[in-house]
Order: C-alpha cells, then sequence, then structure tokens
C-alpha cells in the first residue's frame, strides 16, 4: 500500500474541517466579551447603572469561547505538553505518545466528565433551568449543555489526531504532513 486510504485521508479531514469552522466560529465570542465589558463599564462609571443580564452574558460567552473551542484548541496543537520532552522527539515517538495520550488520557478524561454530567444537564434543561439572580440570563441549562458538548467534540477530534498518529505510525508521515498543510490553507 503506498497511499493512505483515501476515506481515512476524507475522514480526518472532514472532522479538522468541523473542529476549524466550529473554533472560528466561536472565537468571535471573544469580540462580543470585549464589547459587552466595553457597555457594562461604561454603564456603570458614565451612566451609574448596571446590567445583571450584560455581566451573565459575558459569562456565557466566556463559557462556549472555553468549552467550544477545546477541540479547535486540539486541532491546530495549541493544549498544554511537557515539551521539553516532546518537542525533540521524532515524529514517530510524538504520535505514540499522542496515540497513547488519546486512549488513556483524552479519552477516559471525556467519557467520564460526559457520564458524571449527564443527569446534571439533563435536570437542568428539565426544569429549563434560569437565571438565579434577576433580571439575569434565564437560559442556564443552555450554559450547562456545554458540559456535555465539550468532551463530545473532543472525542471527535482526538479520533482524528490518533488516526493522524496511527498514519504516522505506520509509515504515511508524508500523507499527515500534506493533510495538516491542506487543512491549514483551506481554513475558513
Amino acid at each position: 500500500m503506498d497511499a493512505p486510504s483515501p476515506a481515512v485521508i476524507s475522514f480526518i479531514r472532514r472532522i479538522n474541517r468541523f473542529s476549524d469552522i466550529t473554533g472560528r466560529f466561536v472565537s468571535w465570542f471573544v469580540l462580543a466579551i470585549v464589547l459587552i465589558t466595553f457597555i457594562v463599564v461604561v454603564m456603570r462609571y458614565v451612566f451609574n447603572t448596571g446590567s445583571v443580564f450584560l455581566q451573565e452574558l459575558i459569562t456565557y460567552f466566556h463559557n462556549y469561547v472555553i468549552m467550544l473551542g477545546a477541540a479547535y484548541a486540539l486541532l491546530k496543537g495549541a493544549h498544554v505538553r511537557v515539551d521539553i520532552f516532546y518537542r525533540p522527539m521524532s515524529n514517530k515517538k510524538k504520535a505514540w505518545i499522542d496515540l497513547f495520550g488519546f486512549l488513556f488520557l483524552l479519552l477516559p478524561t471525556c467519557l467520564f466528565i460526559f457520564i458524571i454530567a449527564w443527569e446534571y444537564v439533563a435536570l437542568s434543561w428539565k426544569i429549563f433551568e434560569g437565571s438565579q439572580e434577576a433580571g439575569g440570563v434565564d437560559a442556564r441549562y443552555l450554559f450547562k449543555t456545554t458540559i456535555l458538548l465539550m468532551p463530545i467534540l473532543m472525542i471527535v477530534q482526538g479520533l482524528a489526531e490518533t488516526m493522524k498518529s496511527l498514519l504516522t505510525i505506520a509509515g504515511y508521515e508524508d500523507a499527515v504532513k500534506v493533510l495538516d498543510e491542506h487543512d491549514e490553507e483551506h481554513a475558513l
């Protein structure tokens, strides 16, 4: 076999594209955080008034950036590693570490988070939980839903990264490089 399966490459590309689109969409929430924070500060110091709704909205957007952007960070290799050991390694050794990291750290952790949070989030949806503050955002169930979405997004992107590791281990290092370069060039 001279080249990896086109179906595998296509599958990895689709996952990468999905994580890229999700991450870039969520990144706009950072601008929303800045603008809303500016409005809250102006309201407080110029007009001597406040807005619980806007203050909670900042927290919501911050939550979405972190929880829904985690898979994008995984795609871009932005998660924390012990680079003093990882960086000088060969690509195959890095692939082995990434493979074991997914199988023994990322996957079990994400499954644990999802299982533990299921009832907590389901109850919130059952009662359409709102803010505890008068005038706050009455959609706490949407806020809590990210506790389930984050591990799903991380597992999906983790599968793509695992498949890239397996391709590297199998000797298709060039195909993985081309795949990563292609995805970078065609990002939104």
